[in-house]
């Protein structure tokens, strides 16, 4: 899969958007590293899918819960609010891109280390149970 120069960008704003967030939630909710990680990250999506494409993924009807709560997360972490905007941007996020989560999983099986790693007798179990598969794919 060829990506075009924006997209590449979009991965990497994408990726240091989620690195600055687990920084900041690492550094005790430091509201400035959070709200530049929900910035990037954001503007890396917008450029990976585009904006059309972007909005019409945020405005879906069967989306709409998720998007209120991540946006109202990322605008309480602006508003200097940063440990209840995670929470709520969280919840936001998982109604969002939850239904990504067995593909993400399907794809680190497949790597070298990563994948023996989530086949262990109980480390497969909860990986199984947030892919929402009942049984371990080997």
């Amino acid at each position: 899969m060829w990506l075009s120069d924006a997209q590449k960008i979009g991965v990497a704003l994408t990726t240091f958007g989620a690195l600055f967030m687990l920084l900041g939630v690492l550094l005790f909710f430091d509201g400035a590293l959070l709200a530049l990680g929900n910035v990037l990250f954001v503007s890396g999506l917008t450029l990976i899918i585009g904006p059309q494409k972007t909005f019409y993924f945020f405005a879906r009807k069967q989306k709409i819960r998720g998007t209120v709560c991540f946006l109202g997360g990322v605008l309480l972490v602006f508003i200097k609010w940063p440990f209840v905007g995670v929470v709520v941007e969280t919840f936001g996020f998982l109604n969002l891109f939850g239904d990504f989560f067995p593909v993400v999983i399907t794809f680190l099986r497949q790597l070298p280390f990563i994948g023996t790693l989530l086949s262990l007798p109980y480390i497969s179990t909860v990986v199984d149970r947030i892919a929402g598969s009942r049984t371990s794919a080997v």
